[in-house]
């Protein structure tokens, strides 16, 4: 009995049963991957497509995922690490000013790769300023800070400087912070330290990592419907679907006792012809 309800509370703790389902249990089960199968999908979706490919994708949908949050923040910090979060973090800022944002990068240790170095040229050419680092009065000029530092490399090891200065000014402060896929300074699969960076919105890329499981900020939103289906198969991850044409859903309302579930029950099921 013991090993049963065991089993029962981990399968609690690593899905979450997606709503409006009904009783049907073949339906599969949102999954929040551990650091492990987060590195497995980011290295399966390298084999069909390019790093900036994926880096515009991911940035575009975050940036969209803000745009949605915070609509009237107009004043946005994008913190940006060397890695590929940091990539994802430079394409959100274009995006960012091209839906009519007042954007700052800040960007301390840059990547010198070609696809880095391509994303500055067009921070650049958007007029983007970047700043190698966090400067002094930034609270007085900022609405709203992205945190795209660290992401997946967050794992069980401490942010080194000038990181580490950032994120504790960052936690520090009462301006909103919006996480891109895990808080930076947060373990994938653990979570938070006591003086761990408090994101209000989270904006988990192609699915929940684990650590999201103890996120209790305002909003939690899912980016990639990119990720091919076999893909998902494959790392056993079904994301809810995603509305219209967004790319984003937000899986803090997806359990709304408010929401009106009785609009989609009498709608013809699309008829789909192939050519």
């Amino acid at each position: 009995m013991a090993r049963v309800m065991t089993a029962l509370s981990n399968l609690a703790t690593n899905t979450v049963q997606l709503v409006g389902l009904g009783s049907d249990t073949s339906v599969p089960k949102m999954k929040y991957l551990s650091h492990e199968e987060a590195v497995g999908v980011d290295e399966a979706l390298f084999e069909h497509f390019s790093l900036d490919c994926l880096m515009e994708l991911a940035g575009l949908s975050v940036a969209s995922s803000v745009g949605d949050a915070y609509p009237f923040h107009k004043r946005v910090l994008v913190v940006c690490g060397p890695g590929n979060n940091g990539g994802q973090g430079l394409v959100t800022a274009r995006h960012l000013m091209a839906f009519g944002y007042y954007v700052r990068v800040v960007y301390p240790k840059k990547n010198e790769t070609p696809a880095f170095q391509a994303l500055l040229r067009q921070l650049d050419l958007m007029r983007v300023p970047v700043l190698p680092t966090l400067p002094d009065a930034w609270e007085d000029v900022t609405d709203l800070v992205v945190d795209a530092i660290f992401g997946l490399s967050s794992a069980s090891k401490k942010p080194g400087a000038p990181f580490d200065m950032i994120i504790a000014k960052l936690a520090a402060s009462a301006i909103p912070v919006v996480s891109v896929d895990v808080p930076s300074g947060w373990d994938v699969d653990e979570g938070p330290e006591d003086s761990s960076l408090e994101p209000e919105v989270l904006v988990s890329l192609t699915a929940p990592k684990k650590c999201a499981l103890k996120f209790y900020g305002q909003s939690h939103y899912l980016v990639g419907r990119y990720v091919p289906p076999a893909i998902q198969e494959k790392f056993g991850f079904k994301p809810p679907d995603f509305p219209g044409t967004s790319q984003f859903v937000r899986l803090d309302v997806l359990d709304d006792p408010n929401e009106d579930e009785a609009d989609s029950e009498d709608e013809p099921e699309p008829e789909f012809y192939y050519f």
